[in-house]
């Protein structure tokens, strides 16, 4: 089986729970609460899963200046990968509580080390209950450590830097947050309001349909190519935040065929670390 690398179906991957080359990821949080989502994982999960938590095991949260969720750490993060028994012949599934934007981190962590067979329960969660399939409180037994040695690729992920040189260029930066807060007009999380002059906002809601997945790949690719316009999808960037719901578009643009875009790691709350960055409202 060649692997699932974008999204799978939690009926077709119900009946693949089995297999000992799968190793699924829960990665539900809440902004809000940092503890939700493990309390979460602890109450019932999907057999056999383990719990990334997005800023104990997904960043590094010692660095300064790089965000509220910086980009972790190469070795610190192959690390834990041994430790969850994910080596490059794994199939990973990563799941989160419906939407996708927290699996889809860790969809594109592992993805810029050059892991292939990864992808996003698509709906979640939530659409894995709602279709009444396996869930357990039991927590796997510690697995043997595999052997894993990776590094990022270092082409894949821009600091703000490499972000204004590439908005120089004339290439495409992507903001994936709520429109409301792409213009400034409210911000809950960032001490400023705003964005990045020359970015163009693409809520990566809508990314979904009404029934909370992903849309097919047609439609992506048609809004996609609409808003790219003739760019090759190398020449785009894509932000948020902090680096977490951006990968929500990468997701989606791969999902859509459109491979190669890239992550600015510290997205708007790394922007605004320095205060002589410009800052743009409205749309």
């Amino acid at each position: 089986m060649a692997g699932w690398t974008t999204l799978v179906q939690a009926d077709i991957f119900s009946m693949a729970l089995s297999r000992a080359d799968v190793v699924i990821v829960d990665c539900r949080f809440s902004l809000l609460d940092p503890s939700v989502g493990e309390q979460a994982w602890r109450q019932g999960h999907l057999p056999g899963a383990v719990y990334a938590h997005l800023e104990r095991d997904l960043s590094d949260m010692t660095q300064q200046g790089q965000g509220r969720h910086p980009w972790p750490q190469a070795a610190a993060f192959v690390a834990k990968l041994a430790q969850w028994g994910i080596d490059p012949s794994i199939q990973v599934v990563a799941y989160d509580d419906g939407d996708g934007a927290f699996a889809a981190r860790l969809w594109f962590l592992l993805r810029s080390l050059g892991h292939e067979k990864v992808a996003v329960l698509d709906g979640g969660w939530s659409r894995w209950v709602s279709l009444g399939l396996p869930t357990t409180s039991l927590l796997r037994p510690p697995m043997k450590a595999r052997v894993v040695q990776a590094t990022f690729d270092p082409s894949r992920l821009l600091d703000a830097d490499a972000v204004q040189t590439h908005l120089d260029d004339g290439g495409m930066l992507l903001d994936a947050r709520a429109s409301a807060r792409f213009r400034g007009e409210e911000e809950p999380l960032d001490r400023v309001a705003g964005h990045v002059p020359g970015a163009i906002n693409r809520p990566y809601a809508q990314n979904l349909g009404p029934d909370g997945r992903f849309k097919s790949p047609m439609q992506l690719a048609a809004e996609f190519r609409e808003l790219l316009a003739g760019r090759d999808p190398v020449e785009v960037v894509s932000m948020c935040g902090s680096g977490v719901t951006a990968c929500h578009n990468l997701l989606a643009l791969e999902r859509a065929g459109l491979r190669g875009a890239r992550l600015y790691t510290g997205s708007w709350s790394g922007w605004i670390t320095d205060p002589t960055r410009p800052v743009a409202t409205g749309s």
